[in-house]
């Protein structure tokens, strides 16, 4: 932009000057031409001959200023100014090389009063517009261009400075969130300069920071008959965006295509990079493996390529091997944008939260108020910010049994490895036929430490306080348990939870305490097929014991929102049968198919829906008996009013006997809130 503009004020500087000095027309041509290393050499032999010729002087001050030499070009300009005083022609060169050499703020302090001293010289308004857009003063700066403009009518260098002057202050804009403002900004441009591939490239990015997808598309469908690889690059990021991965992916195969006539190298790489990224997206991460091994090949430790091998290591879970990447990223080039956030990212998702931050925080040292860093550093601060929940519900079944609860959670992260929280659980259970009903209190107080970045562990006690007709009674309660992640893919939870049966009145009466040593274990794939498996052994203060499996192999349809489905089995068998008191058969197994479908509330944005629906259906077989049909169906809506509050309804209906008995139908329906007390953490994030 710069070069493009002093270039053109040198056809209005020089004209006069080809008037006075025809004998100097070769060097003025060079000057014009961007010829600067040839200037120099032309005025400094014309200097040999006549060292006091203001023209020559002036003339070879550019040429070396503009031949990256600022410095000694602005000593010239300052000596001639004192040699001429008040001379237009060598302060409005003074101004400029002020600017060559980024003295802005004295730049401004001059033209200031070169402006009120020529109110009407196009060229001291033009050089002081862009000196207040290079400060980033853009309202002043578009004053300036515009008096510039109405000097001069339709000048070209002008309108090229108005240009550049409106992108930067719509950039400042887009930072700023004042999305309508840049959008003014880009078409008022477009009107100057139809279908400007700068001005619709910036355009576009900005809808991709605002998700606008259709807007989006527009933009680059306009750059598509003239720059047909940059608008396909484009719109295949932005049906990412949409969660469109095949359409994605398609639009990225047209682009690569097309890239075999392009000699653009930029291009070419960045068309690549897309069409590899398409792959990771869609995971087809051997394709991409294949394609990123080439071009470590053909483009060896370029960063580019780097920060595709890290995306997938992060995509594969291979966590060590992303950090390492991105390390050799920041290595070559400590300023990039990818190896910051990039680093940042894959820090997070190995667990450590500290080294998270810090890479975020540096990313937007670099790049201040970026806004994938904003966003960033906003959810890594949300993850640990004190919050309360609150759970009311109503449950009935057609055993003529009915119950009232709430929950009450309230948790507060002390730091990124400790987090404290607190449980009440309150029941009230009746028999609508015998009338019998009774109450029980759950308080829990526990803590949460990080003990290894793949390490959790949990621990929980409280007292259960229970009363009816007939009992009254405390028991203690504990619930403790480590969650890991033993290798990539893989989770793991080991615990013993102590709780009292208070399923209804009848087993709240008989005081039944169980000690629950159980086993969770997921195994996840690249290939979208996954496995979970759930153990229990239960021992109970009634001398039972209880043995439960229960495992599902399942099939991840889709991503976002989440749609899997499978197939799931559950067998339970208690060492004594005692089918007065609660449902314990010495053998029950269960098949089922299920269809799950989930937009997740840690994955939306404010002002966003979220939901959860679960459909099965298989035969339970309990003993010797026949085969039952079996069904069960849960159902979650909820809406994220804020960052900080969110609320669901849920219900859920089943008469599978493990919730139960046999030949029992359950059935519940609550209200959650969710509310963030502050709306940063409580301590300072390192």
């Amino acid at each position: 932009m710069k070069l493009f503009l002093k270039i053109s004020l040198l056809f209005l500087f020089f004209f006069s000057l080809t008037t006075k000095a025809q004998d100097m027309s070769t060097g003025f041509a060079h000057l014009e031409k961007g010829e600067f290393a040839k200037a120099e050499v032309f005025f400094s032999n014309i200097l040999k001959e006549y060292p006091k010729n203001k023209t020559a002087r002036l003339c070879y001050a550019r040429a070396i200023g503009l031949n990256d030499q600022a410095d000694k070009a602005l000593d010239h300009f300052i000596q001639l100014k004192k040699e001429y005083p008040g001379d237009l022609e060598i302060e409005l060169n003074y101004a400029e090389s002020l600017l060559w050499n980024k003295k802005y703020t004295e730049a401004k302090a001059f033209y200031t009063t070169l402006v009120e001293k020529n109110p009407t010289n196009f060229v001291a308004h033009l050089g002081f517009a862009n000196t207040l857009s290079n400060l980033k003063e853009y309202p002043e700066a578009l004053l300036n261009v515009n008096k510039a403009l109405e000097l001069s009518p339709g000048n070209s260098g002008a309108l090229i400075s108005r240009k550049y002057i409106k992108l930067g202050y719509a950039y400042q804009n887009v930072n700023e969130k004042k999305f309508d403002n840049a959008a003014t900004f880009y078409d008022e441009i477009l009107i100057d300069f139809p279908l400007d591939k700068e001005t619709l490239m910036n355009k576009a990015n900005m809808y991709l920071i605002t998700k606008e997808i259709e807007k989006g598309k527009e933009v680059y469908n306009l750059l598509a008959p003239g720059h047909p690889n940059i608008a396909l690059n484009g719109l295949s990021l932005l049906e990412h965006i949409n969660k469109k991965e095949k359409k994605a992916l398609e639009l990225a195969t047209q682009s690569l295509e097309k890239a075999v006539h392009i000699t653009d190298e930029p291009l070419q790489k960045q068309t690549k990079e897309r069409y590899v990224q398409a792959l990771i997206w869609n995971k087809k991460y051997k394709e991409a493996a294949i394609i990123i091994d080439n071009l470590k090949i053909e483009y060896p430790n370029e960063n580019w390529v780097l920060a595709l091998a890290a995306t997938l290591a992060i995509y594969k879970s291979d966590f060590p091997d992303s950090i390492s990447y991105y390390e050799q990223i920041l290595v070559n080039d400590s300023k990039s944008f990818d190896g910051n956030l990039g680093i940042a990212n894959a820090h997070k998702a190995s667990g450590e939260i500290s080294k998270a931050y810090q890479a975020a925080n540096t990313t937007l040292e670099i790049f201040k108020d970026q806004g994938d860093a904003l966003n960033f550093i906003k959810k890594i601060k949300e993850d640990f910010t004190p919050y309360v929940e609150e759970k009311l519900s109503y449950s009935f079944d057609n055993g003529n049994n009915t119950a009232v609860a709430s929950k009450t959670l309230v948790s507060v992260p002390l730091s990124t490895k400790w987090t404290v929280n607190a449980t009440y659980q309150y029941r009230q259970t009746e028999n609508t036929v015998t009338n019998v009903g009774a109450k029980s209190n759950d308080f829990l107080l526990g803590a949460a430490y990080q003990l290894h970045p793949k390490i959790n562990y949990t621990f929980e006690a409280g007292v259960n306080s229970a009363n009816s007709t007939t009992v009254n009674y405390t028991q203690v309660l504990i619930n403790t348990f480590f969650k890991m992640k033993p290798f990539k893919l893989q989770d793991l939870e080991v615990g013993y939870k102590r709780e009292m049966q208070n399923f209804n009145s009848d087993l709240i009466d008989k005081e039944i305490a169980t000690n629950n040593y159980y086993l969770n274990y997921n195994l996840s794939t690249n290939f979208n097929f996954g496995w979970f498996t759930q153990y229990f052994f239960t021992s109970q203060t009634d001398n039972n014991e209880r043995n439960l499996l229960f495992t599902s192999f399942y099939y991840n349809f889709m991503s976002n929102p989440v749609l899997k489905g499978g197939l799931n089995y559950q067998y339970i068998a208690f060492k004594d049968r005692v089918p007065a008191d609660y449902f314990s058969p010495k053998r029950f197994n269960a098949v089922e198919l299920f269809l799950e479908i989930l937009k997740d509330e840690n994955g939306i944005e404010a002002k966003s829906w979220f939901y959860h629906a679960n459909v099965a259906s298989g035969y339970q077989f309990k003993e010797s008996d026949a085969k039952e049909w079996t069904y069960r169906v849960q159902a979650k809506l909820g809406y994220k009013f804020s960052d900080r509050l969110l609320a669901n309804v849920y219900g859920l209906r089943s008469n599978i006997a493990s919730t139960s008995a046999s030949g029992f139908t359950f059935n519940e329906f609550g209200l959650r809130l969710k509310w963030k007390l502050n709306s940063e953490p409580i301590f300072k994030l390192r």
